[in-house]
């Protein structure tokens, strides 16, 4: 059964390794942001199996959305934002950065209305990042 739900301290470990498939990993954000509780996992047979990490301001950004290799194709990534874009108020906007060449994760979010703001050619250490957003 799937489940998504806030992450729990002791998680911390199993989403680190899931962290890994990111091209980018923030580890030490990551132990902040679960220890603040903004992280939401989606779990199967009871253990997290992919995550999303916002970080909350005058909006809201989706700082890292990742997903075990072995559970892509899902629909976790998608639930896991719809889950947390219902959570939020009115007209709260949400973005995320996305690597231009990452067509999987345009795709998504184009689904879930996000659209482009700008490009930012230095906001990976590798390059380039689509800024996309939508509101609530």
């Amino acid at each position: 059964m799937t489940l998504i739900r806030p992450a729990r301290t002791a998680e911390y470990p199993a989403l680190a390794s899931i962290q890994t498939s990111l091209a980018e990993p923030s580890p030490e954000l990551l132990r902040w942001a679960v220890d603040a509780g903004n992280v939401l996992v989606s779990t199967a047979d009871g253990r997290p199996v992919a995550y999303l990490l916002a970080v909350y301001g005058e909006s809201v950004h989706v700082a890292e959305l990742a997903v075990r290799p072995d559970r892509r194709r899902e629909g976790r990534a998608s639930a896991l934002l719809s889950r947390l874009v219902s959570s939020l108020g009115a007209e709260t906007r949400v973005t995320v950065a996305v690597e231009p060449e990452n067509g999987a994760a345009r795709a998504l979010y184009r689904s879930m209305g996000f659209e482009r703001v700008r490009r930012d050619e230095s906001y990976f250490e590798g390059g380039a990042a689509l800024i996309l957003a939508r509101r609530t």
